[in-house]
């Protein structure tokens, strides 16, 4: 057993070195997996905690606060239960950058007891005593300093104090061990360094799950966490200081839609400031969708979310568990409350971009419309039912548009920003275009006009280049719907000269307090269709009869150098056991 347990190491560690096509020393976290790690726990699931985190703010003694919080969640018994813990992005050590060791050396290091011989922070060596003490797993986010170096392979100059500062997640297991160690690849305008070549966050478990992990913005992107979805990984871990954006990218609506889309495991914890728009923290179980989430007003909270994980490999487990959480979906949509901009700041997406049609109400008698919204030549088509709600005193209520847009998102403050192809139904306070994606004043009292019965929409999006497509939706109390309110398809169809894959989204539950409902296709980076579409046709707005089709667009593609990869490991794992 000890001997296949090396074998496996081996195998795991190959194939992190074939992500990075690169040597050995520039991948930054292997999946490390010692002999206990190879006798997978018999559990169908694992337990896990996320942390919704407030950190101390304006006070010279912010560290011990933010520290000793953590230590008191990692000590609490609502974290009695669970073998791994995981806290948000930049809630600790903001202003004090430390040393982490180096998982790659020969020898895996726990700063507990290391303490007087090293050069690591105070609060990292407690920390790592603290995962020692109580058995578990604990992921932390933190700003770390390391010498900076130059090399043949990373020649940029090094700055005058010869250190470079980065976002980095570090990885504690049960002996308190730094076992995996990711810097941050996709910057938000952060005052931090980017390394020479992007990381990969992987790390195995003693109960039987490898975990790859990656911090807020790089959820947007292919490098790293698409990647490591399409190589196969299935539990994934996100520490984030989301800032939420209407109408398609507030907290937990992209955490639900990616883990979805990408049918994963997701741990997903955030920081909470509601005042900044930061908040959003859940467990989701991917196409089963969450076991918890939450979004937080007022002044955020430090808390511990706990649930129970089905295992990929237990289908019978995720069965029960989806059935369960439907049954919860319907029992929140009954209590769900209204928010309104005094209660969380919003950041608000450049809608203007997007060609679009507003839902006339009173044009359509019957209560049922068809449209086809096109951006040149990426075409939506949507088909609607909705019927109209009594109201009492309030005057104020939401209207809506339906959009079509091919292209950049427009991101402020970022170093990068992602490529789109949506088709959405999405929220306006007013009847000018920039009053959408917003919520309604603190002080307005608004009531939903109609209740939609019905929203299909239907687009061909382009394969052959990566992206991922997604369902994407939001309520007024700004959680999104549950699993077992919509339907999602997709499937490749010909159209035209080419293979496209073709996306369904339908909502089949009566909901009166819609905001959003998308489908959100990802393309990343862009490549292969932003160059090329941008010159084609001009974008236009129609009134669809039933019987109207009409494609273009973007989907995911397969890619050679996975599939090289999974040859290879089975063939090692053929060996190895």
């Amino acid at each position: 057993m000890i001997k296949n347990a090396f074998n496996i190491l081996s195998v795991y560690t190959f194939l992190a070195f074939l992500i990075t096509n690169q040597s050995a020393l520039t991948l930054v976290t292997a999946a490390r997996i010692n002999s206990r790690d190879a006798d997978t726990n018999s559990s169908d699931y694992y337990t896990a905690g996320v942390v919704e985190f407030r950190s101390a703010t304006g006070a010279s003694d912010g560290l011990e606060d933010n520290l000793a919080g953590y230590l008191d969640i990692i000590n609490s018994e609502e974290a009695a239960s669970t073998d791994i813990i995981v806290f948000p992005e930049s809630t600790l050590n903001s202003n004090a950058p430390t040393y982490v060791p180096d998982p790659l050396t020969n020898e895996l290091e726990s700063p507990c007891l290391t303490a007087n011989s090293s050069n690591y922070s105070d609060f990292l060596v407690q920390l790592s005593c603290a995962a020692r003490t109580v058995r578990k797993y604990v992921v932390i986010n933190l700003t770390e300093r390391a010498k900076c170096v130059q090399t043949e392979e990373d020649p940029r100059p090094c700055a005058p104090n010869g250190l470079n500062i980065f976002n980095t997640n570090v990885v504690f297991d049960r002996e308190g061990r730094v076992i995996s160690r990711y810097r941050k690849w996709n910057l938000y305008g952060e005052p931090k360094n980017q390394t020479a070549k992007v990381e990969y966050g992987l790390f195995g478990t003693d109960f039987g799950v490898v975990f790859g992990h990656f911090i807020c913005f790089d959820i947007l992107f292919y490098e790293p966490a698409q990647r490591l979805v399409n190589l196969g990984y299935t539990d994934f871990i996100f520490p984030t200081m989301w800032f939420s954006q209407l109408p398609f990218l507030t907290g937990v609506q992209f955490q639900q839609s990616w883990a979805y889309a990408n049918d994963i495991n997701f741990l997903a914890a955030g920081s909470s400031y509601p005042g900044v728009g930061s908040t959003g923290t859940g467990i989701y179980a991917g196409r089963s969708g969450p076991l918890v989430s939450v979004m937080n007003t007022g002044e955020g909270e430090r808390r511990l979310y706990v649930a129970q994980v089905p295992k990929k490999k237990s289908y019978r487990e995720a069965t029960r568990v989806a059935r369960q959480i439907n049954e919860l979906a319907i029992e929140l949509d009954a209590k769900a409350e209204h928010n309104s901009q005094a209660d969380i700041f919003l950041k608000r997406d450049y809608l203007e971009q997007y060609e679009n049609v507003v839902i006339d109400l009173e044009a359509n008698v019957n209560n049922s419309a068809e449209y086809e919204v096109c951006y040149k030549t990426f075409c939506c088509h949507f088909e609607l039912q909705w019927h109209e709600l009594a109201h009492g005193n309030a005057s104020q209520y939401y209207t809506y548009r339906l959009g079509a847009y091919e292209g950049m998102r427009n991101e402020n403050g970022a170093d990068g920003t992602n490529a789109l192809r949506n088709c959405a139904l999405f929220p306006c306070t007013g009847d000018d275009l920039t009053t959408c994606g917003r919520l309604f004043p603190g002080d307005v009292v608004q009531e939903p006009r109609i209740a939609f019965d019905r929203i299909v929409i239907e687009g061909n999006f382009q394969k052959g280049y990566p992206s991922l497509l997604m369902p994407n939706s939001l309520r007024d109390d700004l959680m999104p719907l549950g699993v077992n309110e919509f339907e999602w398809d997709e499937f490749d169809d010909w159209s035209g000269t080419e293979i496209v894959r073709h996306v369904r989204y339908a909502l089949n539950t009566t909901t009166s307090n819609l905001l959003t409902f998308a489908i959100y296709g990802n393309f990343f980076d862009g490549e292969g269709f932003i160059n090329s579409s941008s010159t084609l046709g001009t974008s236009t707005t129609t009134l669809a009869s039933p019987n109207d089709s009409d494609g273009g667009g973007g989907g995911a593609g397969a890619l050679f150098q996975p599939v090289l990869m999974i040859g290879i490991l089975v063939v090692l794992l053929g060996v190895a056991l």
